[in-house]
């Protein structure tokens, strides 16, 4: 099987870049350098992968799809050095793949994201954000709209405040669905996340903080008095300054963090 006769397979989301255009621009946007470590989640065709390729000379790429593994190494190997994790990238600790290798500084992360998984994958990378420099992603719009959307729009939820918390989030630019073969149903985005340095995050127990936020936004017609009522009471709420007859999405993500660590220092070991 070559790259040109792969069948997409609609279970796996398969929707291959396939306008050198965008390609470019998400190359000029990531602005590779030499003796960075790059990896592509999701190099499908490599329609982003050999032209990164050719740009920085080195690639790591992880590929669930093991249709696609032989012919994108015959493939590579005319571009530069390819390296391919054959692996759901779910399972793929982030954070150890750096180890071992010369590099400057840490991992970049990119990719044409699956859309029927973007979003737990978003939070998988995210329990690495220590060990990432920057990601850039394209992703359903939506998502990306998701992702950044400002406390007390329609749009902001459990995904705007839990990357939000960790990562600076910049949407680049939007990608017509003619840009993809087969083209999706939806307008995609390119979105670029800057993990926060340890120092400013704030987060003092990660699992509460997750907690919490899910808790808050699981029915959000609820006020966080009934929303929160198996996590926290209405005195610990006024206690970081969040109105208990407000709703999740009125609370920015400093009041999120400020609560889930006040939650944390008062539970019962």
């Amino acid at each position: 099987m070559s790259l040109d006769t792969h069948r997409h397979k609609k279970q796996l989301g398969q929707h291959f870049l396939s306008s050198p255009g965008v390609v470019d621009k998400i190359i000029r946007a990531i602005n590779p350098k030499p003796g960075e470590f790059i990896v592509e989640i999701g190099p499908g065709a490599g329609a982003l992968t050999f032209p990164l390729l050719r740009a920085h000379g080195e690639l790591t790429v992880i590929e669930f799809d093991r249709d696609l593994v032989e012919p994108l190494a015959i493939e590579g190997a005319k571009h530069g050095r390819l390296t391919i994790i054959h692996r759901d990238v779910l399972q793929v600790d982030v954070g150890r793949l750096a180890q071992g290798h010369d590099i400057e500084g840490p991992l970049r992360l990119v990719g044409n994201l699956p859309y029927n998984i973007s979003t737990p994958i978003l939070f998988h990378v995210m329990a690495h954000a220590e060990a990432v420099r920057d990601m850039h992603f394209m992703l359903q719009k939506e998502v990306v709209d998701r992702m950044a959307a400002p406390p007390g729009s329609k749009t902001y939820g459990r995904l705007s405040v839990m990357l939000q918390a960790v990562c600076q989030v910049v949407p680049l630019f939007d990608v017509p669905p003619g840009a993809f073969t087969p083209p999706p149903k939806v307008d995609s985005a390119v979105v670029r996340l800057l993990p926060k340095p340890r120092s400013v995050l704030g987060i003092q127990n990660p699992a509460v903080f997750e907690r919490v936020v899910a808790a808050g936004f699981q029915q959000r017609r609820k006020t966080l008095r009934n929303a929160l009522s198996t996590v926290c009471s209405t005195t610990t709420l006024a206690a970081v300054g969040i109105d208990p007859g407000t709703r999740a999405e009125q609370v920015p993500v400093a009041a999120w963090v400020a609560l889930a660590n006040h939650v944390a220092a008062t539970a019962i070991p």
